[in-house]
């Protein structure tokens, strides 16, 4: 889940963040035509489309993998948009869905399909039970670059209840048919995150463990020592990548990400680092990520 940005934005004047946008890794992409306005598509592979959400400042991406008998919808976003819609244009497939977890930004749209995979937690089942407060932040000054789709129900915007389907688990495996996804339980951001393999084509969709931009670390379901361990994990991959598609901000990053994120935490969690204060809590800055604490690490005890 990304930082809210509150700070009252005057009329016809844009939050801060969404100045720059769109970001100019996006230039490099295929886009390709969406169903619903709410979104943009992009082709990273064959058979593989990010489905970015730029008018809300999480700038949420989910993403349709696709085999020869089925689709895996990673994720589905804010639910303010029909993600349902965009991904039956884009694939006559039988599609199911995974969350790569349960913050209400990743599981919008759960409730409009029949097939849902997701983790045996108690913050999964939670979760699944619906939110209204989490999401009526995503709709707070600052939020939004742009309006809103014609007719979407703001006062009633709530993240609606959905059932799971199937219980997932670390490494089991989902063949969508000469694709196969391998499930990596990455819990730390969350207790039920998980990452997903595509071994044959060397891709891995990291949700939330990773993404460039500012990776928080501060709720109460965070879990550090966790996270550590997750990072520590998925660094063991690495070597056998070429392309990291996280949840956030851009669909493409590089794989030594992956080695340069587990470096940099270990350096926080042993204390080495000095944070800076941001919105009441802590943040450790490096090139081309940070992350955003509750509170600063302690220095280590000295003999």
């Amino acid at each position: 889940m990304v930082l809210v940005r509150c700070a009252p934005v005057s009329a016809g004047e844009k939050p801060s963040w969404c100045r720059d946008l769109p970001r100019p890794e996006y230039k490099e992409l295929e886009r390709v035509l969406s169903a619903d306005p709410w979104f943009e598509v992009y082709k990273i592979r064959p058979g593989v489309f990010a489905i970015y959400e730029p008018r809300q400042s999480e700038e949420v991406i989910s993403y349709l993998i696709a085999g020869s008998k089925r689709a895996l919808l990673f994720d589905t976003g804010l639910g303010i948009g029909n993600i349902r819609k965009v991904v039956e244009a884009l694939t006559k497939l039988p599609i199911v869905v995974a969350n790569s977890h349960t913050h209400n930004d990743h599981v919008g749209d759960n409730w409009r399909f029949n097939d849902i995979y997701g983790m045996d937690t108690g913050f999964t089942r939670a979760n699944a039970q619906g939110s209204t407060a989490d999401a009526q932040e995503e709709l707070a000054a600052g939020q939004l670059c742009g309006d809103l789709p014609p007719g979407f129900d703001s006062q009633h915007y709530a993240t609606r209840p959905f059932k799971i389907t199937h219980i997932l688990r670390d490494g089991d495996q989902i063949d969508l048919g000469d694709r196969v996804l391998q499930v990596i339980a990455t819990p730390g951001h969350t207790p039920d995150s998980i990452a997903l393999h595509d071994e044959k084509n060397l891709l891995l969709f990291t949700g939330d463990t990773f993404y460039p931009g500012t990776i928080f670390l501060y709720r109460p379901e965070t879990d550090l020592s966790a996270y550590a361990a997750s990072l520590a994990r998925l660094n063991q991959l690495a070597p056998h990548l070429k392309l990291l598609l996280p949840a956030h901000n851009v669909p493409a990053a590089r794989e030594d990400y992956l080695s340069l994120v587990n470096q940099a935490f270990l350096r926080v969690m042993g204390g080495t680092m000095t944070p800076v204060p941001r919105d009441g809590k802590q943040e450790y800055k490096f090139h081309g990520f940070s992350f955003l604490l509750k509170q600063a690490v302690p220095p280590p005890k000295r003999p």
